[in-house]
Order: C-alpha cells, then structure tokens, then sequence
C-alpha cells in the first residue's frame, strides 16, 4: 500500500490527478456540494489523514512546526472552496428557476442581512474566536526559531517561507529573472486587469458558475493548481538537494540525482558550435506560434467570445491565459523529457 502511494505521489502522477480531480469537480459540482456527498468525502478525507499519522515519516513531516499552519490552511482552503461552490450550485439553480419563468428570486438578496448589529456583532464573535485560538496554539506548539545564521551551515533542504515556496518551486523551471520578477509581476498585472477586462455583470454580489465558467475555472485553475499545489510540493514534497520525497519516504540526505536537464537545441541534435541564432530558431518558432498562433485559432473558433471582448481585450486575456498555462507545460516537459530552456541567448534564457 505504502509503495502504491509513493507511486501517486510522483509530481507526474499527482500533478495530472490534481487537475483530472480539479475539473472532474467543475463538472459535477452540484452533485460533489450535495450535503451526503460532502459529508461522505470529508469523512473520507478525515479517515485518511488520521491513518496516513501513524506513518512515521508523514507524522513527522505533518507535526513538523513549520509544516502545521500549512496543513491546516489546505483544510480551510478546501472548505472555503466547497462553501463557493455550494453557494454557487444554489444560485445556478435560483438563477434557472428564474429564467424559466418559474418563481421569482434574486440571488442578490440571498442572506442579505444589516451591517448592524447582524454583520457587526458576527464579525466580532468570529475575531474573539480568532485571538482565543491563535493564542492556545502560540502555547500549545512552539515556533520553529532555529540558531542564529551560520553561513557555514546551510540547511538542507533551505526552504523560504511558505508563501514563498511556490515561487521557489518555479525557480526549478525558470530562470530567477523570470521566476522571481517577471511571473510575479504578471500576476499582480493581471490581477489588476481583470475589472477592466471582465465586464460581464452577471455574478455581481452573488457566486454563480454557470454564469461565469470562463471566469471561475480560470482563477480557481490559477490559485488552487498553480499557486496552492506548489506550496504543497514545495512543503510535503521537496526534501534534502530539492528531490522529490513522498510524504510516506523517509528524507535521503544522500540522495542524488544526476542533472540531465537538457536545452531544445540539444534535444533536436543541433551543432552547439552553429550561431545561436541559428540554434534556436526552433524555440523561437515554437513561441511565436505558441504566442501567436494559438490565439488567432481561438479568435477563429470562439468568434462570439472574440467578439464579446474585442481585439485589445481578447489578446490581453488570452497572452494572460497562455502565460499561465505555460507554467504547468514547461513543469510536464521537465518531468518527462529533462526540458530545461527553449532558447538559450548570450543575455538571457527562456
């Protein structure tokens, strides 16, 4: 059992279940946020997670200071994540009753209550729940303060902080410059873009899917695959030297695996010694028609979509969308043909 789990626990295999698993829960929302459905799948969760603690090398990597907060911020995550579908299943169907000419009902003013004292006198329930439990945690687990720096010391794994740790798994397929500066940027960028882009009006003050898959699907694609996952694999999944250690293994200090992350150029079998120009002429081919190609054909297939954006919009959607998507490509190509850079320059490399 414990060798059929590690077998899962390969980034291979549980990347591509991850988003199997993210749009399977897309499609079947309504049934998935049904309560004996989401009874019966939070038991099962529960179940396993309590099974998984009398491993020792889960325990060990679960119990871990550091690591508690992390666990405990994916069950809230989960939860809050059930809680906008389940709201979302509830509107889609007000929504359909209401388009049908059946009863009336305005997903607006479902639990639309005063700010005072309704809203208010919650909010300061749920903040002396708040401070009461940060503060039984601060005595009950101590923090993970380590010795002072030692720069001939280095930890091994060296881990940043878990909100950083998704950048630092990036930093495994990108050059720092655009792991460390330019995705970062994009995604403020595109964060801020979305009200100028995203104008359709339905789904304002309510949740709703089916008004808005484009829209759900995407953010919820970014954040929980591109952004949660990595803090996962960053936390439960990276050990000694970066390697991948299922949570079930126990960390290999001396484990080493040999770097055969090799260039497209030297993949196609190209002349190292050729002008780079000339090298890499199919990376350059590759993004153009990657960049370029790929949202003319979309422009030609989703032409009501096309058309409901227009020109500026729809391009800057859609190279927002490809820049996304080229995150999860280039981490498959590095898993299952060592791809390291497209193109590889005197100045920079992508």
């Amino acid at each position: 059992m414990i060798d059929f789990l590690n077998f899962l626990f390969d980034p291979r295999i549980s990347f591509s279940l991850v988003i199997f698993i993210f749009f399977l829960i897309l499609k079947f929302y309504k049934i998935i946020t049904s309560l004996k459905f989401s009874v019966l799948l939070g038991i099962l969760i529960l179940i396993y997670f309590i099974i998984s603690c009398f491993n020792e090398n889960f325990k060990k990597i679960i119990t871990k200071p550091d690591n508690v907060a992390i666990a405990f911020m994916l069950f809230l995550v989960i939860f809050f994540t059930y809680l906008g579908l389940k709201k979302a299943s509830l509107n889609d169907v007000a929504k359909k009753l209401e388009n049908n000419g059946g009863t009336k009902s305005n997903p607006k003013a479902i639990e639309k209550v005063h700010v005072w004292p309704e809203l208010v006198f919650r909010e300061l329930i749920v903040m002396i729940l708040v401070t009461v439990f940060l503060t039984v945690w601060s005595i009950l687990l101590d923090a993970p303060l380590e010795e002072p720096a030692n720069p001939t010391k280095t930890p091994n794994p060296a881990k940043a902080p878990w909100y950083f740790l998704g950048l630092q798994e990036m930093l495994v397929y990108y050059d720092p410059w655009i792991a460390g500066v330019l995705l970062p940027l994009l995604i403020i960028f595109g964060l801020m873009a979305i009200p100028y882009i995203d104008t359709n009006p339905k789904g304002n003050g309510y949740y709703t899917l089916s008004e808005r898959k484009f829209a759900v699907t995407t953010f919820l694609f970014g954040f929980l695959i591109l952004w949660v996952f990595l803090i996962i694999v960053g936390t439960f999944l990276r050990g000694p030297g970066w390697n991948f250690f299922s949570p079930y293994e126990k960390w290999d200090t001396y484990k080493v695996e040999p770097l055969t992350n090799v260039n497209l150029s030297e993949i196609l079998g190209l002349n190292p010694k050729s002008h780079w120009i000339i090298r890499e002429l199919p990376g350059f081919f590759l993004l153009i028609l990657y960049f370029f190609g790929l949202p003319l054909i979309l422009a030609i297939l989703k032409r009501d979509f096309y058309k409901s954006l227009g020109f500026l919009r729809f391009v800057i959607t859609i190279v927002l969308l490809l820049i996304m998507l080229a995150l999860p490509i280039k981490m498959f190509l590095t898993w299952t043909i060592n791809l390291k850079y497209l193109i590889v320059t005197p100045w920079f490399n992508i």
